[in-house]
């Protein structure tokens, strides 16, 4: 962690920032994140912000559902989002972890009559998963959660125990990641990221309405497939047996950035190897991340 964090209402240093055990947030898991990555650009010497605004827009609405009030606006957010990035000033690439959280001192699991308090700190990051080379994955035997149950177009702390589970079997069985269905059996997304295969030429995803988070990072390639490489793109349900005869397949998100996947439940996608789409849709999207795109500007964010 950088030496200076955002806790509740000012900037403070990073080993000022505690919260009680008895917090409701870590008694129940009250609590909404967003993940934001920042790159720093070798070419101009700068750290550029990705798509801050759509991020904080979203945790505003994971705080809704959790009837938690966020006090500021999505456009002060990113404002504070870029002082917090002045302060420690990193020149590599870093992820931004800001919480809204219930934090009151009690016992009992109910959201209302709460304190809603704010966080907000940086990190060093390069790849969560190895983007440079395939990777393989399994169908988790977990299902995602319903979203009748705990919403996950909901960012929500206490629902990535779901995750974890999925992801944690993954490891234990040497893969990279897990894939996890919903309770009618189909695809909904990765552990922690959204899933894009191709068929024929065409980017098939699972609709926002299959208890997956509405991934910014999906949505940014789906755009890019559009308008940059004129593909097609159809929103629909997936079934398991698609993932084994799909041509190409790649994870999605903000931690996830584009994961090409050449395997799942060793069934090899494709001939095995990262395929021409998802090689082009990565290529394009660090190059957006880096402000290289004069056309998507508007989405770096410059600290």
């Amino acid at each position: 962690m950088f030496s200076t964090v955002f806790f509740e209402g000012k900037f403070v240093p990073s080993y000022e920032a505690k919260i009680s055990v008895a917090t409701h947030a870590f008694l129940y898991g009250t609590s909404v994140f967003e993940g934001i990555r920042a790159y720093w650009s070798d070419t101009d010497k700068k750290l550029y912000i990705f798509r801050p605004l759509e991020h904080f827009q979203r945790l505003k609405l994971s705080s809704k559902i959790l009837r938690m009030e966020l006090k500021r606006s999505p456009e002060e957010l990113v404002e504070l989002c870029r002082q917090l990035l002045s302060f420690n000033n990193p020149k590599e690439d870093t992820y931004i972890r800001p919480i809204v959280y219930k934090a009151d001192l009690r016992i009992g699991p109910s959201l209302l009559n709460s304190k809603d308090e704010f966080c907000m700190f940086a990190v060093p990051m390069g790849d969560y998963i190895d983007t440079t080379k395939g990777i393989s994955v399994a169908v988790s035997s977990w299902r995602r959660v319903e979203d009748n149950a705990i919403p996950a177009r909901a960012k929500i702390a206490g629902s990535y125990v779901n995750t974890a589970l999925a992801k944690t079997d993954a490891l234990l069985s040497n893969f990279a990641d897990a894939i996890v269905l919903d309770e009618s059996g189909h695809v909904a997304e990765g552990s922690a990221m959204n899933l894009i295969m191709v068929r024929n030429g065409k980017l098939i995803t699972s609709p926002i309405t299959e208890n997956i988070l509405e991934g910014i990072t999906r949505a940014t390639i789906l755009e890019l497939a559009v308008k940059e490489l004129g593909l097609q793109v159809e929103e629909r349900s997936i079934d398991r047996t698609e993932l084994y005869i799909a041509d190409e397949m790649f994870f999605c998100g903000t931690g996830a950035q584009v994961s090409p996947i050449t395997s799942v439940d060793y069934y090899n996608v494709g001939n095995g190897q990262i395929g021409p789409i998802t090689s082009q849709l990565k290529n394009l999207y660090f190059d957006l991340v880096r402000n290289r795109l004069p056309q998507y500007v508007h989405w770096c964010v410059e600290v």
